[in-house]
């Protein structure tokens, strides 16, 4: 390996590391998202339920005031689950963003790495050939011209 490539390689690990981690993070997201959008539906559904449930003729007006109460505390939890739900997606946007940059920081030193490795190989293909030359040159008769 080159001297230039070899001086990056501990930058290309590290940057390689920080990718993962990001995509860890990432993914940690989009399950906090889903985590969060599975309980809305779940409250949307308690929802539902007592919105289709009249509660029959036969409940006092403290039942019914009750009733209605609580589906007042439904009401809130699903404003404050949406509220959390957009907080959800713009940390996952935010993950999406670090995980990008850390990505194309990744990709970039592995093609410097990369283009600095194919230079060092051609220069020891020529260095061979050139030696491979030098020695072609020593065995010929003198006076023999080269091509």
């Amino acid at each position: 390996m080159s001297d230039r490539a070899e001086r990056l390689q501990p930058a290309a690990d590290q940057a390689r590391q920080r990718s993962e981690d990001a995509v860890q993070r990432l993914a940690e997201q989009q399950q906090a998202l889903i985590k969060a959008e599975r309980q809305l539906a779940e409250l949307r559904g308690y929802r539902q339920e007592y919105a289709l449930d009249e509660g029959g003729g036969g409940l006092s007006v403290a039942a019914l005031l009750n009733r209605q109460q609580f589906v007042e505390r439904i009401d809130r939890a699903i404003a404050q689950q949406q509220r959390e739900i957009e907080r959800q997606r713009r940390m996952l946007e935010h993950a999406r963003a670090q995980w990008r940059e850390a990505h194309a920081r990744e990709a970039a030193l592995d093609s410097v790495i990369g283009r600095y490795r194919e230079e060092e190989r051609k220069r020891e293909e020529r260095r061979e050939q050139n030696e491979v030359d030098e020695r072609a040159q020593r065995r010929r008769p003198p006076g023999e011209r080269s091509p």
